[in-house]
């Protein structure tokens, strides 16, 4: 049953130092501009649990945060891989195949992206600067709602025609970035040095990612926001 706000599903921040869950504002503001209601989920890790939000949920939105383990992609870690969090992972990957097998949309982000690549069959670089090495800044430091390179965007890709532009400048945060994706999905951005930015997976009615941070530009941006309205839309559908 459709509902004219549907309910996100949005994975936590963890800090283990505070003993605490939190959220980013960005995430909620983004999704709430375009109609949606986020929640903030729990660490669970049980079947029930994990079936019961699935059953609840109308959209999967897959935040930024620490590592994916490297041994969800067949590799050992490297001493430069960073931290890792075992809790978000044994949520995160049962509940996105549940999503998946229901068909319901998977937005993700950053980390979420790179989850993205790995639970369908994608290996990630444990570490950019050591492993791939580029001229291209791929982790700047603050303010994060500014720009610091240019992704090129695949005309044709659900991104292009949704955004209407081939090239788009996005800020960037991170230090791991796909090494090679699955069969099972296609890229839809990329930087100037190659590396994969924005993909999808055509199997599914709506599952894709960036890795940018759509949500530190907020609602006001209008290419953040038809990002945002095109995942709330579909998660309307359910």
């Amino acid at each position: 049953m459709s509902r004219s706000k549907p309910l996100i599903g949005v994975a936590p921040l963890v800090d283990e130092e505070r003993e605490s869950y939190w959220m980013l504002p960005g995430y909620f503001r983004c999704v709430e501009a375009v109609g949606g209601v986020p929640v903030m989920l729990p660490l669970v890790s049980d079947p029930d649990s994990l079936r019961t939000l699935g059953d609840a949920l109308d959209g999967l939105l897959l935040t930024g945060g620490p590592d994916v383990d490297p041994a969800l992609y067949r590799q050992e870690k490297l001493p430069c891989c960073e931290e890792l969090c075992p809790q978000r992972d044994k949520l995160e990957q049962p509940l996105l195949e549940d999503f998946l097998q229901q068909g319901k949309p998977v937005l993700g982000i950053c980390r979420g992206f790179q989850l993205l690549c790995v639970h369908l069959g994608g290996e990630l670089w444990q570490d950019l600067p050591s492993q791939m090495g580029s001229q291209v800044c791929h982790r700047h430091p603050k303010p994060y709602n500014e720009p610091i390179h240019p992704v090129t965007i695949e005309k044709d890709s659900p991104l292009g025609k949704l955004l209407g532009v081939d090239r788009l400048e996005v800020n960037s945060c991170h230090h791991q970035g796909v090494k090679c994706l699955s069969p099972r999905m296609k890229a839809m951005a990329r930087t100037p040095d190659g590396l994969v930015e924005g993909l999808w997976a055509p199997d599914y009615p709506f599952c894709m990612g960036v890795q940018w941070h759509p949500e530190f530009f907020g609602p006001e941006n209008p290419h953040s926001r038809k990002l945002f309205a095109a995942f709330v839309d579909a998660c309307r559908q359910q």
